[in-house]
């Protein structure tokens, strides 16, 4: 199999900095902006976020934008933590990104961030794996590699959680995705967490025993597409498309069809790899390619326990901010409209307005 490069789920602590914040806060859009034509939507190599540069490609963008009088570029991005400052820093009006990162640097740098359109949640693309250990029990005391801050390290938390275990049983390493895979060949590294296609590349090694695994947290770890919210406020209609976009390009993308195998074979080829291990990533991905189905789930209470897990952990570790006092420092607003933490200071948003447009068909 190809290997299929990755950029997503990589935030370290540098993103929080007093100065990445002050930049966010100072370039945040003002709460009432004139209605604007122009948007940019940046993204990152990943296999739940490939659909949007088949979008832009295949004229599918296009004819949405059109659709609304609008321009809309999808401009790649080559490093994850990179797209998420760009966004917070007021470079892009849009963004994919995962739940737990758009909480941790948007929102908590101050720009209040709407996740119109929840694609997939991780369902087993996100492992803890051990060498020739086969029990989650057996991490305990081992040195633990893994990209610190971010979902991998939300993952390890939770999988510890299951069993007793709490951090201090063992030693975080940070490290880097682009350096896993060649880290689990020394002999030093006993213990990593980490995401696919990594994931593929370490488990081809008989010593590796994948003993965790997002499947057994589902519906936690949720790529999303999100927005600036006093954008989409003033410009309702980027909203509409972007749904527009992303439901008649999903429809392709998992269809049984000529068109349907050309279309994920075009995003294997752009992510580095080729139909089967693109394929071989989806079967771990649940992707929400009905949108009544991805409505439903943002409805549900799911997404709120599932936030509460993520602040506090956030809060854990220091990523809510600098002389935060408890994880409410930052509301984060269901798409009922309750809200989590302090609902004076609302920074992430859940609303599902556009995926239920798309499913009745009024976009």
């Amino acid at each position: 199999m190809v290997v299929f490069k990755s950029f997503r789920k990589t935030i370290s602590a540098a993103v929080l900095s007093a100065g990445v914040a002050s930049i966010a806060l100072g370039a945040s859009s003002p709460a009432f902006a004139a209605p604007k034509k122009d948007f940019k939507l940046a993204w990152t190599i990943y296999v739940g976020w490939m659909p949007w540069q088949y979008a832009a490609d295949s004229g599918i963008v296009k004819k949405w934008a059109d659709k609304y009088g609008i321009k809309i570029d999808i401009v790649q991005v080559n490093d994850y933590v990179e797209s998420i400052n760009q966004y917070t820093a007021g470079g892009f009006d849009a963004l994919t990104v995962t739940n737990m990162d758009a909480l941790s640097t948007p929102a908590v740098g101050g720009v209040d961030t709407t996740a119109v359109i929840v694609g997939d949640f991780s369902n087993g693309n996100d492992a803890i794996i051990l060498k020739n250990k086969s029990k989650l029990a057996d991490i305990k005391g081992q040195k633990v590699n893994l990209v610190e801050f971010s979902v991998s390290h939300y993952l390890l938390a939770r999988g510890l959680s299951t069993i007793g275990l709490r951090e201090k049983d063992l030693k975080v390493v940070n490290t880097s995705d682009a350096d896993m895979a060649g880290a689990w060949k020394t002999k030093e590294v006993t213990s990593v967490v980490t995401w696919n296609p990594i994931v593929e590349e370490i488990l081809a090694d008989k010593s590796a025993k994948k003993v965790f695994d997002s499947s057994q947290i589902p519906g936690e770890i949720i790529d999303l597409a999100v927005v600036n919210t006093a954008t989409l406020k003033d410009n309702p209609d980027f909203g509409k498309a972007l749904a527009g976009i992303w439901y008649e390009t999903l429809g392709v993308m998992v269809a049984k069809t000529p068109e349907g195998k050309a279309a994920r074979e075009a995003m294997a080829k752009a992510s580095g790899t080729d139909l089967a291990g693109f394929e071989a990533q989806l079967a771990a991905t649940k992707l929400f390619d009905k949108p009544a189905d991805a409505s439903a789930f943002t409805r549900s209470a799911d997404i709120s326990k599932t936030m509460d897990k993520v602040r506090k952990f956030l809060f854990d570790h220091g990523l809510m901010g600098n002389g935060a006092k408890s994880a409410d420092v930052v509301g984060i607003e269901m798409a009922d409209g309750k809200v989590l933490g302090d609902k004076s200071k609302i920074g992430f948003r859940f609303t599902d307005t556009y995926m239920a447009a798309a499913a009745a068909g009024k976009l």
